[in-house]
């Protein structure tokens, strides 16, 4: 059941900026007069909640242990429940479809989404799903299609994650061992594998511009990952790609960025202060104005704790920053009922203490989905 409630007394963020506007909630919804009782969220701030546009935290919970792949859906309950506990009302769980196999297969990738899809409407925060897609995995392209169909997957990404270089010039891949165990494979088969599919790179493009095609006519939103070169994005800008993911580099980001895509960088990338693996910190891009969204990546505290950090670096103001939390992302995957607080939008909000940073309470299209410390007092007394 949603709330009919009236907030009242916090540090609100609309549209217009900070303010103390108290946030009507009936039916689900924003609406501009007051209903209900009236809850007392003095000290407080209300922000929206937060969109969160690329997230794979959700795997440690539907396999904790390489093989333990029993009650999936279980897994997926708990991820949703992380997820409110860090302020995330939309969460978009990126699921690869790769050659890589293991959990990047495309056994895995149905197994989650047949899990994600039997629980979701039990779970309150709103869970979608993301396909990722390894643009050399040519003979499952139609089979992650029937799936982009059969699930209603509403975004798809492509990445490309075999070592050209290597391959090209007869080298084993580094850490080759470790990939093809967690693929089920041996060592000399994975490799084959990886052989096979660099060999067959002149046949890429075209398939690519056949289903991008297909899914521009489906209207699904579509993107690509890791654009290091102004040549990188290009191409991809001509398919209709209007994501940029975790561009690389400067060239790659302005790229995006003048192409009209929505550019999408990770979280823990600016709460860690740069790249895990050595590209340009999302800081920097932050700096130049070359972010749309943040996503959690690998871990679902980041984006709120990235919001304060930015705030911190003196980069733009939290209520910019959280623009890149909540408006932005929304209006990246065409949300268009969500991302800010105001009469009309779905109340998805979140309330958090500014001195711990710890969010008190989450609230989906209008039910309490995470209710903890003061806040949790406020709400239930009387």
């Amino acid at each position: 059941m949603s709330l009919e409630r009236t907030l009242v007394r916090a540090h609100v963020l609309t549209p217009d900026g900070w303010g103390e506007t108290p946030i009507h909630l009936s039916d689900g919804l924003i609406v501009p007069d007051a209903v209900g009782r009236s809850i007392d969220l003095s000290g407080y701030l209300v922000l929206p909640g937060i969109v969160d546009p690329h997230g794979d935290g959700f795997e440690r919970h539907m396999a904790p242990r390489r093989g333990a792949l029993r009650e999936a859906e279980h897994g997926v309950v708990a991820a949703a429940t992380e997820l409110a506990a860090n302020g995330i009302t939309t969460a978009i769980l990126a699921q690869f479809f790769s050659w890589e196999g293991g959990m990047r297969g495309p056994d895995f990738a149905e197994h989650v989404f047949e899990s994600v899809t039997s629980v979701r409407d039990s779970v309150g925060v709103d869970l979608r799903l993301q396909l990722r897609l390894e643009t050399h995995l040519l003979d499952d392209f139609a089979r992650a299609e029937a799936a982009i169909d059969r699930f209603g997957i509403g975004y798809v990404v492509f990445n490309d994650h075999l070592p050209h270089q290597r391959l090209s010039e007869g080298r084993k891949p580094p850490r080759l061992t470790g990939q093809a165990l967690k693929s089920g494979r041996s060592p000399e088969t994975h490799l084959a594998l990886m052989q096979d599919l660099h060999q067959r790179s002149a046949e890429v493009p075209a398939a690519l511009d056949a289903l991008t095609a297909r899914l521009n006519k489906k209207g699904i939103v579509f993107g690509s990952h890791d654009d290091s070169t102004l040549a990188d994005r290009q191409e991809w800008a001509m398919r209709g790609a209007t994501v940029s993911e975790f561009p690389e580099t400067l060239e790659a980001a302005q790229a995006a960025r003048d192409d009209g895509g929505h550019i999408v960088l990770g979280a823990p990338n600016v709460v860690r202060g740069a790249s895990h693996a050595g590209n340009i910190a999302a800081s920097e891009l932050v700096a130049h104005g070359l972010c749309d969204a943040l996503a959690s990546d690998y871990h679902y505290p980041s984006p709120l704790r990235a919001a304060f950090r930015l705030e911190e670096l003196g980069l733009c103001d939290l209520s910019v920053a959280w623009g890149m939390l909540s408006s932005g992302p929304a209006r990246l995957l065409g949300l268009s009922d969500r991302g800010v607080l105001e009469p009309g939008k779905r109340a998805d909000l979140i309330v958090v203490d500014p001195q711990t940073r710890r969010v008190e309470a989450t609230i989906v299209a209008g039910r309490i989905v995470h209710l903890t410390g003061t806040v949790a007092e406020r709400f239930l007394q009387g």
